[in-house]
């Protein structure tokens, strides 16, 4: 798959559709890459190593232009710890043998495994008029949308970006930002062995308790899950364009 993962940087950047490799979103409404409502491609990476996807976004960004369609990236990762570019080694509390990862993207630390979703949001901030902030609030609306179709309450913490069910926290973010480029992105619990989250301070809390959607009753696979945030997360967008 690392092959994969390296030809879609370098292939993604150039090409405007590939069928077989991506399902697409809002290009029915409009042509690709338009200012107003530009398209968004939709890929299922499938399970990736976490090194080669995040070098895979750094050369899509890097070779993108002011034509490149925007894309989410969806996938499960085997084990790994991520440490945030400011992050502190201290969260990691123990080691369990999981690999860890010093990243670019902002945040603290967190745990990526098998049966979480991860979703990398790679936008061209400046087509779409989108500040930060705003995408941070676009990305946890749609895991807050997501939830409450399956009947569960869900919320934002101030000063703690992600969502949380009452105060366990059931979905991460981190971005970076380069060139007004967006990636990196959200992640979501869903059917996950939870345990790793024991060995750190999540997100850099000490003792922040975790949840999944599984164990809150939403019974979707991760694939299904990753589909239907994906299409939430279009949604936002849309709406967020100024």
């Amino acid at each position: 798959m690392s092959d994969d993962v390296r030809r879609l940087a370098s292939r993604a950047a150039t090409e405007e559709n590939e069928g077989e490799c991506c399902r697409c979103a809002g290009e029915r409404d409009t042509p690709l890459g338009s200012a107003v409502q530009p398209s968004l491609l939709v890929r299922d990476l499938g399970r990736v190593d976490y090194q080669q996807t995040w070098q895979a976004m750094i050369d899509f960004t890097a070779a993108r232009s002011d034509s490149t369609a925007d894309e989410l990236w969806c996938c499960e990762h085997p084990p790994v710890f991520t440490l945030g570019q400011a992050g502190r080694a201290e969260h990691l509390l123990s080691d369990l043998g999981i690999p860890l990862v010093k990243s670019d993207r902002g945040g603290q630390i967190t745990y990526h495994g098998p049966g979480q979703v991860v979703i990398y949001v790679l936008l061209d901030l400046s087509r779409r008029r989108l500040k930060v902030r705003a995408l941070v609030s676009a990305i946890e609306q749609a895991v807050i949308e997501l939830l409450a179709a399956h009947g569960v309450l869900a919320e934002r913490h101030a000063g703690a970006p992600g969502v949380y069910v009452g105060a366990a926290k059931v979905a991460a973010l981190g971005l970076r930002v380069r060139r007004s480029y967006s990636y990196h992105g959200v992640s979501l619990n869903v059917d996950m062995e939870l345990s790793p989250f024991a060995a750190i301070n999540p997100c850099g809390f000490p003792g922040l308790p975790v949840t999944q959607t599984r164990d809150l009753g939403i019974f979707l696979t991760p694939s299904q899950a990753a589909m239907a945030l994906a299409e939430h997360l279009a949604v936002q967008l849309e709406c967020r364009q100024q």
